[in-house]
């Protein structure tokens, strides 16, 4: 630390002569008000406090670097993946979702799995998870599903009544609630387990050309997972075990990595596929389009200072660089929309301000001006309004995405597509599943589900019963169900089963 930086002052550089004791009148007081130190100290402690992310408030970050190990320039004329051995700088963040930020890093969840890449032509971030899949694949549903990982707004209590209650009334999240009550619901550490999109994205080169893909960032640790047993045991003991094991293992030059690979689609492959290549729900089998090596990603420096750095990272899907950009994904498109409008609630509408947040390898150069928090010069005396003859910043044609086609009624459409929701739960059951996997599984969802109402313990096991007989059928010995009803249920359509286990 230099001279200087180690004279205490006050925020506006007015050195400090006493930081142990008020102004007062007298040695016993009362204090003065003219203590400006103590009422600018004072103020600030009360403002420390950001609003909470509403979902993956806890979380841990570290830097590192991703480096190009194969040529996709074919695919995309994104810079940052032009050349093979080309790295770019990044800053990753893991989070549990549904908890709060003093919640336990054992808790049976998703794991958050963003990725900001500072390229040359601005910030592209990846914002997903370490699963493939998602509950829901419609941004109306998301505020309902959430309100349900949280609190009982009667009791402040978690509820496994409106946990259950809203998924098994959405047969689409049978595939993610299979994942998330294998053991790969409670990674070890953040360090052991993959990332995905989970979304379809879409790529395209320089002759116009596009393709759809999707992201695997598989560690290089090995993937390992916590059993219910010792995930409780965490719980108890060492609730930021995952953050720890993050910090230190960087502490210790032990870099955590993952090879990341691309899965990709064209677009008359993707008319044809046997699942909707947007649907957030399924996966693209790994038979039909093998996952390609593009890349590996390395963590090799701890962040200095948590709250400036990981809490007031900022991540957006909508985050892209020409060469990437959505895809039709219903979830997809209302997110990006949800992220960039939270992190203005959160952070302030100037929060791409903040460094973390800003590009490293490109400038911000636009006509949005003023508003809170503006930290650096606001752009001087240039032209705020376009077009303009001054010479403000110009569009740049060639940056923009090749068109592809749309079409439809304007409607309130239910999800229609000739594939169901149960398919490839049940084959993940059948076919991807150890006999202790399905062992696991089924303890961890019985343990749990034991909690909620018998007709929402009947509703939910019918779905299970639906992806796989076995599956819902262990699942209904294990809650003491009458499997017979489970089976008659399965059958019923929802909207039936839904009225037949009604209050």
């Amino acid at each position: 630390m230099k001279k200087d930086e180690k004279k205490l002052t006050t925020n506006f550089g007015k050195p400090v002569e006493n930081d142990q004791n008020t102004v007062t009148a007298g040695s016993y007081g009362p204090a003065l008000i003219q203590d400006i130190h103590l009422l600018e100290k004072l103020a600030h402690f009360d403002r420390e406090r950001i609003p909470e992310r509403v979902v993956h408030a806890k979380g841990a970050g570290a830097h590192g670097y991703f480096e190009v190990t194969a040529d996709v320039t074919k695919y995309t004329k994104a810079k940052f993946l032009n050349k093979i051995g080309k790295r770019t700088d990044v800053f990753v963040r893991f989070s549990t979702v549904g908890g709060e930020r003093g919640s336990a890093d054992a808790e049976r969840d998703p794991r958050g799995f963003a990725v900001k890449f500072y390229t040359e032509d601005g910030n592209y971030d990846m914002v997903g998870n370490n699963t493939p899949v998602f509950f829901i694949r419609d941004p109306l549903k998301f505020p309902d599903f959430i309100h349900t990982q949280k609190r009982n707004p009667a009791t402040n209590l978690k509820d496994a009544d409106m946990f259950w209650d809203f998924l098994s009334l959405t047969p689409e999240s049978i595939h993610q609630v299979t994942i998330l009550f294998s053991d790969r619901g409670t990674p070890r550490t953040y360090r052991h387990m993959n990332g995905y999109s989970s979304h379809t994205f879409k790529w395209y080169n320089d002759k116009g050309d596009y393709f759809w893909v999707q992201y695997h960032f598989k560690t290089e640790q090995g993937i390992q997972n916590l059993t219910l047993q010792e995930s409780t045991k965490l719980k108890g003991e060492n609730p930021d075990h995952a953050t720890r094991d993050l910090h230190q293992a960087i502490e210790q030059d032990e870099y955590p990595s993952w090879k990341v690979e691309v899965q990709i689609i064209t677009p008359a492959q993707a008319k044809d596929y046997r699942f909707d290549p947007f649907d957030i729900t399924k996966v693209w089998f790994h038979a039909d389009f093998p996952p390609i090596t593009i890349g590996r990603m390395v963590l090799n420096r701890n962040p200095n200072n948590y709250f400036a750095e990981v809490e007031q990272a900022a991540f957006s899907p909508a985050n892209f660089v020409p060469g990437i950009a959505a895809s039709p994904d219903k979830l997809l498109q209302g997110r990006l929309f949800s992220y960039h409008d939270t992190h203005r609630h959160r952070l302030g509408p100037n929060y791409h301000l903040i460094p973390i947040n800003q590009p490293k390898g490109a400038k911000m150069v636009n006509y949005q001006r003023d508003g809170f928090m503006r930290t650096d010069d606001n752009s001087g005396g240039a032209p705020n309004y376009y077009p303009n003859s001054f010479g403000g910043p110009e569009p740049q044609p060639d940056a923009g995405e090749p068109a592809f086609e749309v079409s439809g009624m304007a409607d309130r459409h239910p999800y229609i597509h000739p594939n169901d929701d149960f398919f490839q739960a049940g084959e993940l059951y059948r076919r991807v599943m150890t006999d202790e996997d399905r062992d696991h599984l089924i303890g961890n969802i019985t343990s749990h589900l034991c909690n909620a109402q018998k007709r929402i313990q009947l509703r939910q096991t019918a779905i299970f019963y639906k992806a796989d007989p076995e599956y819902g059928g262990r699942v209904a010995k294990g809650l003491g169900l009458d499997v017979k009803e489970v089976e008659r249920l399965a059958k019923m359509s929802q909207d039936e089963r839904a009225k037949a286990t009604a209050k």
